[in-house]
């Protein structure tokens, strides 16, 4: 693209929270560098990192904001939006790799498509990471981005864009959110009751370098992304057919625990055997195609381990709802019986 047309298209402030960020980082600056322009500037906020993340971001030469302690990344993004001169704000996570025409793919397609408020990227198919459970779970993402419908309900962190006056005009990231969780899950609903559009756009994708763990991965899933997800549902009274939360997945879900009670019980009763046999296959051609996928990308051995993994997915998201769904019900009812219903609408927010 040329200067001349670079200079029509809407300026972009790279917004990069960060909390020892270590080597993935410096691949995530290395990254942003080779890809530098005049038409955006690049924004870090230091959140209380100890190990000199915001003195290697100052080498790098961008702007660096530095917070004492850690606030979480929803206040460090908006601490970094807050001094932002771009038109449009481009989220990336610290353990994120861009490509060289990533900024500019994004500022070509508000260019081009002026009704758009917000568009998020997706994962590549070639995570950084190169143990099985960082293949997985990246792969599963980039497959999920990549099969959902372009009009998107949610907002991403990792690799997201928005208009700078709808991003304040809507009250920027919740920031009661003080982990890693669904902060952008949130301002992507509440861009949806605003009326906004968001974009899914699948040719936007960038490389996540996170090395995921047994612990690190079930801890993060459960309790900072499928509970907190949850409680949003609740909060909206509303389950879209979208991404995570699709019909195929609700059903799943419900399968993965009928199949559970079937084979305990198939312990009494011989035939109950039969129906997790008959059940496990419903299950698992509902989800031949992500299976068929993960084949495809790295081969017969990797897809059967990646079925336990899905199924596993299956049951702690059904057992987050179910816990969620509780919690809410006596939080409603405590609310209900302190008499305070007669001055505030739950779930209004």
């Amino acid at each position: 693209m040329t200067s001349s047309n670079l200079q029509h298209l809407p300026s972009i402030s790279v917004i990069i929270p960060v909390y020892n960020g270590g080597k993935n980082f410096y691949k995530c600056l290395t990254s942003i560098s080779q890809a530098l322009s005049s038409a955006y500037e690049v924004i870090v906020v230091a959140d209380g990192d100890t190990d000199g993340s915001w003195l290697l971001a100052k080498n790098f030469g961008v702007t660096v904001i530095r917070n004492p302690i850690s606030v979480g990344p929803a206040k460090a993004r908006n601490l970094g939006a807050k001094v932002a001169r771009g038109e449009l704000l481009f989220f990336v996570d610290a353990d994120v790799e861009i490509y060289p025409d990533t900024i500019e793919k994004v500022a070509m397609t508000f260019q081009q498509e002026p009704n758009i408020s917000a568009l998020i990227g997706c994962y590549d198919d070639a995570p950084g990471a190169s143990n099985f459970l960082s293949q997985y779970k990246n792969l599963f993402h980039h497959y999920t981005h990549q099969t959902a419908s372009e009009e998107a309900s949610t907002f991403w962190g990792a690799c997201g864009a928005i208009r700078r006056d709808i991003f304040w005009e809507i009250g920027g990231f919740d920031e009661s959110y003080r982990q890693p969780s669904v902060e952008d899950i949130d301002l992507g609903y509440r861009l949806k009751r605003h009326n906004y559009r968001i974009k899914l756009c699948k040719n936007i994708q960038v490389k996540h370098l996170k090395q995921w763990e047994v612990i690190s991965l079930l801890k993060a899933e459960f309790f900072y992304r499928a509970l907190p997800w949850t409680a949003l549902i609740l909060r909206d009274r509303q389950m879209i057919n979208d991404l995570n939360l699709r019909l195929k997945s609700r059903i799943s879900i419900v399968l993965i625990y009928t199949i559970l009670l079937s084979f305990i019980a198939s312990f009494w009763l011989t035939s109950c055997f039969i129906l997790t046999c008959v059940l496990s296959l419903v299950l698992f051609i509902l989800n031949a195609p992500v299976y068929q996928f993960f084949w495809t990308k790295r081969g017969l051995l990797f897809a059967l381990q990646t079925v336990i993994w899905h199924w596993l997915y299956y049951f702690y998201s059904g057992l987050a709802f179910a816990i969620g769904v509780i919690r809410h019900q006596i939080f409603n009812n405590r609310w209900l019986s302190s008499g305070l219903f007669q001055k505030f609408s739950f779930g209004s927010r």
